[in-house]
């Protein structure tokens, strides 16, 4: 998946005895200083690919061309003003890249909503920009979001008050709106010809796939029903659709804490008619429920009238394909990993994506790129190794595959290699600061353990070179839940800071193990999908004990002086942590965490229905248990707590509450806020208050020489 109080930071400096010096130190700015690649695209033609860079909270729109592919700057943004760029895609003919500024695209709600993270007293807009491959001035093209290119190049759809609008791609002319249908529209979706837009039309309880062809024809509602219909997706044609089909709202109220299916099914329709006929469903079982991984369905129309998809169905995140006219699905992928950041190449023969898998027993908590046929299961494992790579795309004439790749010791950059296999070339290696210790960085060590229901846990452990012969200990957890840790530069930008900041806390003397705890991707549906965890048992909270009990077997560990610490859904383990095991963790860092269910998202208050939730009772009581709140009295051991509050993934108010619950407690507590970022710490100087805050006061609880 998926920021606060303004208190003086002090600086980190540390006096290690004659028995604890680090000949190798570094600040944790030199470490945070890393150039972070995102928005990895390429054009339907030609060789050419973008991406945007985040270099110590500059974020820039980069381009490169085959057959060199030398990188090359194209947009000038030189402050750190936490306007982050997304959506980025260049157009078909290779002639424009267009791109969004501003938001937070990876929030919960009000994800477009602008960033004012220098409290400017004129807030910035989220806005839809272009410019040309060749170089330019960017040029405003309207205040928007999620633009979509049109195959003829000449113009952008995007999203605007929820509803569709269009401007020519140069700017020529002002936006103006497409139509205007009730409900909320998105899921823009150009015909191949570019004369036609498909979209989704939510309207809270059911959603319709709809078809706009211009102002003066009606718009086609493909096979309305009181489902939600979801990712549409055109046949190259362009005279058919592809859409996903879930449940639509209501029914009478079920049990909050019994596991469910839930269907999905997939349709195809006549695009000029809308009538559709059901291609494929789902099984009835927990795994067949819809994917909840990166891309969802992740549903395409492929070449040779395949439609591919993924399906968790098998226990694994894997890739399908089936004939568009019906037919048995063929298994694309077959081995026990998960596939995700999926993309279809241009020429539709392909898809290439990220997988933990390959020769190397390690590569379950490893990214490579792989590719299989859309229409034959012949997966291949393009970059195997010990280094990671992820996001794939082909290039438009399908010579060349774009990929971010990194190792445990170099921070992720973009790469290229030859679709028919060859030495990946690595771009923009210069534009890793002189003072980035990439040769003092450590390579984690996979450790494995086990918790006491038997669930086998992975982590990956950062043991410090030197110091002590006992060393104080920190766990890490992970937000999502649905994330994996990896034994390398994560491609998460927000992990990506996690592991630089356990490497800098490794480089200080603390041995540090970074927990992929059950809820957690990368291995297999009933370690992602597992009874009562969260809110209905927190069963996930045992592997984060079974770590710490790990910890304390290791001989060159204080068994005394393990800390805990983490954000979002790390926040509300760490919390959980100290509130339950005080006598196990001396110290904790809880970054934006949950600590009561009920307010962040189940609310299971009284209701004047007849109909009653039938566990509503036993519901209420488990999400409280399964709380912080609900054991702040055993709470005895010292916390820092971060927040941010215009945070749009975890309300401040969550943080607030324990706050005043802590401080009737009379549990030692300290607190930094940190006015107008959010989840994501969008400027680079918030970031590194948060994780030097960190690091002082684990230092300060537990770096102290023993009495």
């Amino acid at each position: 998946m998926k920021k606060h109080f303004l208190l003086p930071l002090l600086a980190v400096v540390l006096c290690f005895s004659s028995n604890r010096t680090f000949a190798q130190a570094f600040t944790f700015e030199a470490v945070k200083g890393y150039p972070f690649p995102t928005e990895l695209t390429s054009s339907a033609q030609g060789s050419r690919i973008a991406w945007a860079f985040n270099e110590q909270g500059k974020r820039n729109v980069y381009v490169a061309q085959g057959p060199d592919f030398t990188p090359r700057k194209l947009t000038s943004y030189n402050d750190d003003t936490g306007q982050e760029l997304t959506s980025l895609s260049i157009s078909d003919d290779g002639q424009w890249v267009v791109y969004v500024r501003g938001g937070d695209h990876g929030s919960n709600w009000d994800d477009d909503v602008p960033v004012n993270t220098t409290a400017s007293p004129i807030p910035p807009k989220v806005q839809i920009w272009g410019i040309p491959f060749a170089g330019g001035e960017p040029k405003l093209l309207a205040d928007g979001d999620e633009p979509v290119i049109s195959p003829k190049s000449d113009r952008v759809a995007f999203i605007k008050g929820g509803q569709i609008w269009a401007v020519p791609i140069n700017g020529s002319s002002a936006a103006k709106a497409l139509f205007n249908a009730r409900g909320t529209n998105g899921s823009i979706e150009w015909s191949p010809d570019g004369s036609k837009l498909a979209f989704v039309c939510d309207r809270k309880d059911h959603a319709f796939v709809g078809v706009f062809t211009n102002e003066t024809t009606p718009i086609t509602w493909i096979a309305p029903s009181f489902s939600r219909d979801r990712s549409p997706k055109w046949s190259p044609d362009g005279k058919k659709i592809v859409f996903a089909r879930t449940q639509g709202a209501g029914g009478a109220p079920d049990s909050v804490l019994a596991r469910k299916h839930q269907p999905w099914s997939i349709w195809t329709a006549d695009a000029t008619s809308g009538s559709a006929t059901q291609l494929w469903k789902a099984p009835k079982t927990l795994a067949g429920s819809v994917p909840t991984t990166h891309g969802g369905f992740n549903l395409h129309w492929a070449a040779n009238d395949r439609i591919v998809y993924l399906s968790y169905q098998d226990g694994w995140p894997h890739l399908y394909s089936v004939p568009a006219t019906g037919g048995s699905p063929l298994l694309l992928t077959s081995a026990p990993f998960m596939a995700e950041h999926i993309t279809l190449s241009h020429d539709r023969k392909w898809l290439v994506f990220s997988g933990n898998t390959g020769p190397d027993k390690l590569d379950i908590d490893r990214r490579h790129v792989v590719r299989v046929p859309v229409d034959k299961a012949a997966m291949e494992v393009l970059t195997p190794g010990n280094g990671l790579e992820w996001m794939p795309v082909v290039t438009g004439d399908g010579s060349a595959v774009a990929m971010i790749s990194a190792t445990a010791q170099r921070p992720p950059l973009p790469t290229v290699m030859a679709f028919s296999k060859g030495t990946p070339k690595v771009l923009g290696q210069n534009l890793i600061p002189g003072n980035f210790p990439q040769n003092q960085l450590i390579t984690p060590k996979q450790v494995t353990f086990k918790s006491p229901d038997g669930m086998t846990v992975h982590g990956q452990l950062f043991e410090p070179t030197a110091g002590a012969a006992k060393k104080p200990a920190l766990i890490y957890v992970h937000g999502g839940p649905p994330r994996q840790m990896l034994l390398g530069w994560n491609y998460s930008d927000y992990y990506a800071n996690a592991y630089a900041l356990n490497q800098y806390l490794a480089s200080q003397g603390f041995v540090v193990l970074s927990v992929n705890y059950r809820l957690g991707i990368g291995y297999g549906y009933d370690f992602h999908q597992p009874a009562n965890g969260g809110a209905t048992g927190a069963s996930e909270y045992q592997d984060v004990r079974a770590a710490a009990v790990w910890l304390t077997e290791q001989p060159q560990v204080d068994a005394a002086k393990i800390g805990i610490y983490g954000g979002s859904y790390g926040g509300y383990l760490t919390a959980l942590a100290l509130a339950r095991d005080s006598k196990l963790f001396a110290a904790g860092v809880d970054i934006h965490g949950v600590h009561d269910w009920s307010q962040q998202r189940y609310g299971i208050g009284p209701s004047d229905r007849v109909e009653k939730i039938p566990d509503a009772e036993q519901a209420a009581k488990v999400v409280y248990e399964s709380s912080p709140i609900s054991s702040v009295s055993t709470w005895t051991s010292p916390v820092l707590i971060i927040h941010g509050d215009d945070d749009r993934n975890v309300r401040f108010s969550q943080s607030t509450d324990l706050v005043r619950r802590l401080d009737a407690q009379g549990v030692p507590m300290e607190t930094l806020v940190i006015p107008d970022d959010t989840h994501h710490w969008m400027k680079h100087t918030n970031a590194l208050k948060m994780g030097n805050a960190t690091a002082d006061f684990f230092t300060r609880k537990l770096m102290k020489p023993r009495q």
